[in-house]
């Protein structure tokens, strides 16, 4: 599958593992979001991040498991946010990098 999109402004979210973390809403271009998390430190069993997108999203430890160094594009609206929380006690960064149509 080819994806046709142009790409905007990466930003990152620092990510810990006791409270969820909300972006900033996308912007009126933006429908499809490219998330990447990663750490610095060693792997830990377990490790990577919990995201979930919507109008007001709190990520919890049931949203959906974007594993370490995985690249995943997510549909979204305009307008809307992606709040992220680590998987366990590490700490890390997702980055974000908003494509448009």
């Amino acid at each position: 599958m080819t994806h046709t999109v142009r790409s905007r402004p990466e930003r990152c979210i620092a990510v810990s593992g006791g409270a969820s973390a909300q972006s900033t809403a996308f912007s009126s271009q933006t429908y499809w979001d490219q998330g990447l998390r990663y750490r610095r430190k060693s792997n830990a069993t377990n490790d990577g991040a919990r995201i979930k997108v919507g109008d007001s999203p709190v990520a919890s430890a049931t949203s959906t498991l974007l594993p370490l160094n995985w690249v995943e594009w997510i549909k979204c609206t305009p307008g809307q946010k992606i709040a992220v929380v680590g998987n366990n006690a590490s700490t890390g960064s997702l980055s974000i990098t908003e494509l448009t149509d």
